[in-house]
């Protein structure tokens, strides 16, 4: 404690509340100190407590990095100060490649590590095909770990070890269930979430902090059916593909959006093979609604 206010970390957070744990562990609901203070799971902040127990968050600690989407005129901040991206897919229902992508494009932009989580493995009649459709994503260094989260998470909690991660993906993939396997106090860390930011507040669609051991801690993120990267740039973009990334040096013109320009080395690379034609189309999709809303 230093001049009246005490330090912690944000394990949930809608809008001005949030739950804040602090760093003798208890557990306290917080408001904002003005609507400037935009809180995320993950900030690390500065509080004073009031006589209610309650406290109020003074300032927000610089933040190492951020996990966020943007639509045309909103930004969410999923989780800060992360060291790791698990994105969560599976074999059954079939999983959105478009959507992994983009996910991608935000860790990579973060410069965070992803690692590419395939759940439901024990579907062996679908294993194989959801291998084939990851081949692009091993072949550009990606990590993938082979999970069947009802039976058997202990693959994937390796890799957690010693990390904040955030896990993320599409609605369906047995998301709280690897939660609940992996965390098995979460339905209780739920619950006591809730009572913090009022009974009956969606905290569904809040991202939420778990200490997996002393040195590990899962952020648990709402499902995602889109995942927007308005004002993302060109080269942004670009980089967020790593193969496209690889090759966009050697293009003709510096502000090539390797769409249809001559000179482009990234469609050279393509049509030699080097770059996979179902990434490709999905980099070129998402640069043209890009550039759409650029000029809107």
């Amino acid at each position: 404690m230093s001049g009246g206010l005490e330090h912690g970390t944000v394990i949930a957070a809608h809008r001005r509340e949030s739950v804040v744990r602090a760093d003798d562990a208890s557990l306290l609901r917080c408001l904002a100190r003005g609507r400037a203070l935009r809180l995320a799971c993950g900030d690390r902040v500065a509080f004073s407590r009031a006589a209610s127990g309650e406290g109020v968050i003074e300032t927000i600690s610089p933040r190492a990095n951020e996990f966020a989407r943007a639509a045309a005129h909103r930004r969410k901040v999923l989780a800060a100060n992360l060291q790791q991206v698990v994105i969560l897919i599976a074999c059954e229902p079939t999983w959105d490649d478009e959507l992994v992508c983009r996910l991608l494009v935000a860790a990579e932009d973060a410069d965070l590590p992803a690692v590419l989580a395939l759940n439901k493995v024990d579907l062996a009649e679908r294993r194989e095909s959801a291998l084939k459709r990851l081949a692009p994503f091993r072949g550009l260094g990606y990590a993938i770990v082979e999970i069947a989260a009802k039976r058997d998470a202990e693959p994937l909690r390796a890799l957690l070890t010693g990390r904040r991660t955030l896990l993320v993906g599409q609605s369906g993939m047995g998301k709280s269930t690897l939660v609940r396997a992996l965390v098995p106090h979460a339905e209780v860390r739920i619950r006591e979430i809730s009572r913090y930011l009022d009974a009956g507040r969606q905290t569904t669609t809040t991202a939420r902090l778990y200490e997996l051991d002393a040195a590990s801690e899962l952020v648990d993120s709402p499902g995602v059916s889109e995942f927007g990267l308005a004002g993302f740039s060109a080269r942004a973009l670009a980089r967020g593909f790593r193969e496209v990334a690889r090759h966009a040096d050697a293009c003709r013109f510096r502000d090539c959006h390797h769409l249809v320009e001559p000179g482009c080395a990234v469609q050279a690379a393509a049509e030699s093979g080097a770059i996979h034609p179902r990434r490709l189309a999905i980099y070129r999709q998402i640069a043209r609604l890009q550039a759409e809303a650029a000029r809107a």
